[in-house]
């Protein structure tokens, strides 16, 4: 993880590049979401990560909401869809 929060996400650096990283509470997450690390379902209720690019390129178009097993575990295997 590179150093600090940015505001209230986190930067992260891995193989696939330069990542802020937010985590979202159960309490926090109302709506339904599709995981791109298994195509599943991340349901309301369920803790879970929102990560985007962290370079110019990258904007809030860009989040994806991610189990958070997904993310940590996306450089072993390729996103189902991004």
């Amino acid at each position: 993880m590179l150093g600090g929060a940015t505001g209230w996400a986190s930067a992260e650096s891995g193989p696939d590049g330069e990542w802020l990283v937010r985590s979202v509470p159960g309490a926090q997450a109302v709506k339904t979401y599709r995981c791109p690390g298994c195509d599943h379902e991340i349901r309301p209720g369920v803790p879970h990560v929102v990560a985007w690019p962290a370079d110019e390129t990258g904007s809030s178009a860009d989040r994806r909401h991610w189990h958070r097993a997904c993310w940590q575990s996306r450089a072993t295997r390729r996103p189902s869809r991004w």
